[in-house]
């Protein structure tokens, strides 16, 4: 058997690769698709199968314009109303890539339609299985069970599926089994995912808070509470990846504007360049999402999908670089770019402190401390002083804060912050001061902070 992950950080994104003989298949595939046909070349085998887990709603996925171009067949759960041809499996059934067999369970909970596969090299028997869990099972966490409102099923019912589908099917599978997940930290599919990529079951019973001995109305009670928001992406992504998505050459691709057009386009204006630089000098009413953090989560979750975009970059490989993040997320009406050495027009520039010189100055009177992490973030520590808006709703809260007051900005690094600046300067803030380094940085110079909430 030949095995690869494929890890795509700013998403928390993984897919698989399974190769035997001159075979293949493909597990949950992110948008743009040349490196699992460079895998395939390189093996010197044929991609059969594009199987996805289930219809993923924090990315678009790549499984059309991959079937197109190998002849593979797209697979997916029974229940998966999908608007293009696929091989629809259920409990039991078992497809073979050359001498790996793969069995599918159902296993709603995440989403309806939902589905495990467990690998077998039959060349190899006494090895582990591999279990390739989607949304269903996250190492230390499971899926979020509130994310298909609008399919009629209420979050606790979710819940309730997914607690028979980790009982009566997963967790009864030998402790050794290897758990792949689609995604790890930072996803926003569950609420408390590791930075470990993978796992074996048998770690996972003992060390995961959502599968430690509890009745199923307290599984259900703990994993509907506090969960994060849901991104306005979402249920994009998902319906789109139903209908099956364009290649990544199909889309327009976006036009050089000079400074008066860029001044003048309708639509939003995203600054890719780290937040020292848009700082430093940026064109009036852009946004910075920097590519150096989660881009496209943050560019979903901020702007509605559809809104015309413009790039502002330092270099062509940024604007390739964003417009195909962009893609990843459901964003297919990037209009034009510019690069920031051709800008002539006037900048904007917002200040970059320390939180050494942030402290000093909301010690004097007059300053107000935004932190806008998410609320759990806030609550388990944050500086002294600081009022709570978390970015995703920064925008809608703004009669919460003073524009004619000196503002700074905190989050955990300084990324989120900066995003953050960007809103209050737009929505006609005065005086914004971005805090590097953020909380991770205040608490390294050890000043004040008030603690967790007990």
């Amino acid at each position: 058997m030949i095995f690869k992950q494929f890890y795509l950080g700013c998403l928390s994104h993984a897919s698989y690769y399974i190769g035997s003989e001159d075979e293949a298949v493909v597990i949950d595939p992110q948008r743009d698709v040349q490196q699992y046909l460079d895998e395939a070349e390189a093996n010197g085998q044929k991609i059969k199968y594009v199987i996805e887990t289930h219809s993923h709603a924090d990315f678009v996925s790549g499984h059309l314009e991959l079937a197109r171009r190998t002849g593979a067949q797209i697979v997916y759960g029974q229940r998966a109303d999908t608007k293009f041809p696929a091989l629809k499996v259920k409990d039991g059934d078992e497809l073979m890539i050359g001498k790996v067999k793969l069995r599918f369970l159902e296993t709603p909970g995440h989403t309806p339609e939902g589905i495990t596969i467990l690998a077998q090299d039959t060349e190899n028997p006494d090895a582990p299985m591999k279990m390739f869990t989607g949304d269903t099972l996250f190492i230390g966490d499971v899926g979020r069970p509130d994310l298909v409102g609008s399919k009629g099923y209420t979050a606790e019912q979710m819940a309730s599926m997914l607690y028979d589908s980790l009982h009566q099917k997963i967790l009864t599978l030998p402790d050794e089994t290897e758990v792949y997940p689609a995604h790890g930290a930072g996803s926003l599919c569950g609420k408390s995912l590791s930075k470990d990529t993978w796992s074996t079951l048998g770690e996972q019973k003992r060390t995961n808070y959502a599968l430690q001995p509890m009745s199923k109305e307290e599984f259900i009670k703990l994993v509907t509470a506090d969960q994060p928001e849901v991104p306005m992406y979402f249920p994009k992504s998902a319906a789109k990846n139903l209908e099956g998505a364009p290649s990544l050459d199909e889309l327009p691709r976006p036009k050089e504007l000079s400074t008066e057009e860029i001044l003048k386009f309708e639509g939003v204006v995203i600054d890719v360049r780290p937040s020292s630089e848009y700082g430093s000098g940026h064109i009036p009413n852009s946004i910075n999402i920097g590519l150096g953090g989660q881009f496209a989560s943050w560019a979903g979750t901020l702007i509605p999908i559809g809104t015309p975009i413009a790039i502002v970059a330092e270099t062509a490989e940024q604007v390739e670089e964003a417009f195909t993040r962009l893609a990843r997320v459901g964003h297919e009406s990037v209009k034009g770019f510019i690069l920031i050495k051709n800008y002539t027009g006037e900048k904007k520039t917002v200040t970059q402190v320390s939180p050494k010189e942030a402290n000093e100055a909301l010690s004097r009177n007059g300053a107000q401390l935004v932190d806008v992490r998410r609320k759990a973030e806030y609550e388990s520590v944050h500086a002294k002083g600081a009022v709570n808006i978390p970015l995703h709703t920064l925008s809608k809260e703004l009669g919460s804060l003073d524009p004619d007051k000196p503002t700074y900005v905190i989050c955990q690094s300084g990324y989120r912050s900066s995003i953050g600046t960007s809103i209050l300067e737009n929505a006609g803030f005065k005086e914004i001061y971005n805090i590097v380094g953020g909380t991770n940085a205040w608490l390294k110079e050890n000043l004040e902070v008030e603690p967790a909430k007990n």
